[in-house]
């Protein structure tokens, strides 16, 4: 299903590393709505739980009253303001996050028509370990890939050897 579906290269590798480290036995809580990556992963087994479009840079209600086993956020940190207060409010020890790369040939993705379809973070992988890191997550298994674009140009030939995208498994550091 997902190679014929935009962006395919990222669906796919998503979905791999999904299946690399979560059963579908697992319920996720998926940050963000109803979304074509959620609909695969329940084309392929898995229970999925998804935000209702509320505000999550002020209301983390959903974190906390939803039950589930495995914490998602599929391209969404960039969009919010604290990624940080989020991650103190998720109930579960298993987390996969991806992130899109700051890249220094490109600045950050700014819709024109949508005033909430834009970055306001475009980390560096460090960025995103760190934060996990100083909210209680130990990451386990990390890739980064690379997002070609059907253009010609200087920036889509960097996208073709430059990653575009980190993605990340982690799990909540035991108290000691």
């Amino acid at each position: 299903m997902y190679e014929k579906t935009f962006p395919n290269k990222r669906f796919k590798h998503t979905l791999e590393f999904l299946k690399k480290h979560i059963a579908t036995s697992e319920t996720i809580f998926d940050l963000g709505v109803p979304n074509p990556f959620s609909k695969i992963m329940e084309e392929n087994g898995y229970t999925v739980k998804n935000t209702k479009g509320e505000d999550l840079d002020n209301d983390q209600t959903a974190l906390n009253t939803e039950e589930y086993t495995v914490f998602t956020a599929f391209e969404i940190f960039e969009h919010l303001l604290n990624p940080y207060t989020v991650l103190q409010n998720v109930k579960c020890d298993k987390l996969l996050i991806s992130i899109p790369l700051r890249l220094w040939f490109s600045p950050a993705y700014r819709s024109k028509t949508d005033l909430w379809d834009r970055h306001y973070h475009e980390f560096e992988a460090w960025q995103l370990d760190w934060l996990l890191e100083k909210t209680g997550y130990t990451i386990v298994d990390r890739i980064k890939f690379t997002h070609p674009v059907k253009k010609i140009g200087f920036r889509p030939f960097l996208r073709w050897f430059t990653p575009r995208y980190y993605l990340v498994y982690a799990v909540k550091t035991p108290k000691k």
